[in-house]
């Protein structure tokens, strides 16, 4: 008992030591940069020939900055010290501009006949193999109504545009969503061995490299963002980023994330295998410590902390699942934390999954870009996962206790299937190697990442 309760001293002193660190160098540059930035103007600027100098726009590393909490903050000191603040950028939602309507690549009466051919596919998914079940059966149900003719069900006065509007335009149901799988994580295995929070970063390498991609391919910054986030493999952060950034790609791009999700035990194996040897994937790790109740509590405030100093635009998708986590472990409101875990979470789940397949109507499914977006997508989320997967072996290299390179792969956000799939491909290589709870730590760090990476991108493009 006393070894665990020094344990709990020295990692939480460690936490605490770093998060003031953190809170006294970000706020002191915050406040140069804005004390800077915010300077009276002396006269005028002209060129020689008496023309005004073009002000330069920020560039993106000062963007990143002016979007962080420290830097907002530091403003209300320069107010107080006498000082002119300077504006401090607002990341709530943007007005969606009008998007010219891509031509379908069949006529409607066949593409409806199409789409619902695939919408009955999703169901058979659902239903026989069981991938996803819980959201490729209303989606696919959802694609089957959005294309019936005449009645216009996903329209906007349709009971799925209704749906559509109160819960998808406003990314709430997103939010929803993360407080329920908030409820339902465990952060243990994430708190006991903390550096497994490095592969779920390095499973975000594939939203940004696919970003990148999609910009090559022709879409704007905004539609890019939207595509590249698929890699994160989550479906509600997809959404969310999405209807903020090109809410005319939601259809694709949810699809694409889910129909991901679902498929991970079948994208991620032939990666996984590939990458290592068979020696790799037999290793055995260490059995993680003891996480105290008090750790488990103090961990979603401290994340949150964090999130509200330096990354302001993810909060809402933090705080969610936060708040969500803090009530299953608070254990003082067990009736809150069992309906978020299941009432809630699987009404938000129907009405998800609802209208996210009334986005499968055929004149905005059947088209060129969105093939590019599917393959844009299984892109980013097979490169998320190869890059988890070489950042462990790469960790394995210089740890000293083992690491399981397999368990990089689930530094993806597909909760709890990627690490279920870690601990399927380790049995086959040794029969005694159970990675599940190794795995579950990037799993739960993977969602925290994509929440960051899609605030890293709210905060950085228009």
């Amino acid at each position: 008992m006393t070894n665990t309760k020094n344990t709990f001293l020295r990692m939480s002193r460690s936490w605490w030591i770093a998060f003031l660190a953190i809170l006294v160098v970000g706020t002191a540059a915050s406040a140069l940069l804005a004390a800077d930035d915010s300077a009276p103007a002396q006269s005028p600027i002209v060129e020689p020939d008496g023309s005004p100098v073009v002000e330069q726009k920020d560039n993106a590393f000062m963007k990143l900055v002016k979007s962080t909490g420290l830097y907002a903050l530091a403003q209300g000191f320069i107010e107080l010290g006498g000082g002119t603040p300077s504006p401090v950028p607002e990341m709530g939602f943007r007005p969606k501009k009008n998007v010219e309507k891509e031509k379908p690549l069949l006529p409607d009466g066949v593409g409806k006949v199409v789409m619902i051919a695939v919408s009955l596919l999703l169901i058979w998914l659902a239903i026989k193999k069981g991938f996803e079940p819980l959201l490729l059966l209303p989606i696919g149900f959802g694609g089957i109504l959005a294309n019936i003719p005449v009645e216009h069900i996903a329209g906007p006065d349709g009971f799925l545009g209704i749906i559509f509007g109160f819960g998808i335009s406003n990314g709430l149901f997103p939010l929803f969503i993360f407080m329920g799988v908030g409820a339902m994580t465990d952060f243990g295995p994430l708190i006991a061995n903390p550096k497994t929070a490095l592969l779920g970063a390095a499973a975000q390498f594939g939203i940004f490299a696919t970003l990148l991609g999609a910009i090559a391919l022709g879409f704007d910054m905004r539609e890019a963002a939207s595509i590249g986030i698929i890699g994160g493999a989550d479906g509600p952060t997809s959404i969310y980023v999405t209807v903020r950034m090109a809410e005319h790609l939601l259809g694709a791009v949810a699809v694409a994330a889910y129909s991901y999700m679902a498929l991970v035990p079948i994208i991620q194996p032939p990666i996984m295998r590939l990458l290592t040897t068979k020696a790799e994937r037999a290793i055995k790790m260490d059995q993680l410590r003891f996480v105290s109740k008090t750790e488990k509590i103090v961990f979603p405030l401290v994340v949150l902390g964090l999130c509200i100093l330096l990354l302001p635009s993810a909060t809402p998708l933090i705080g969610a699942l936060c708040f969500g986590n803090l009530v299953r472990e608070a254990g003082v409101v067990e009736r809150l934390s069992k309906t978020l875990q299941n009432e809630f979470i699987n009404i938000v789940t129907i009405l998800l999954g609802l209208t996210v397949g009334s986005k499968l109507s055929a004149d905005k499914f059947l088209c060129l870009g969105t093939l590019k977006i599917l393959v844009l997508g299984c892109a980013a989320f097979s490169l998320g996962t190869a890059a988890g997967v070489v950042l462990a072996k790469i960790m394995n290299k210089f740890s000293k206790s083992p690491i399981n390179p397999l368990i990089g792969s689930a530094g993806v956000s597909a909760v709890p299937m990627a690490a279920r799939v870690s601990n399927t491909v380790g049995l086959e290589a040794n029969k005694t190697n159970f990675l599940l709870m190794h795995a579950m730590g990037p799993n739960v760090s993977g969602v925290i990442g994509s929440a960051v990476a899609a605030g890293v991108l709210l905060a950085l493009i228009d």
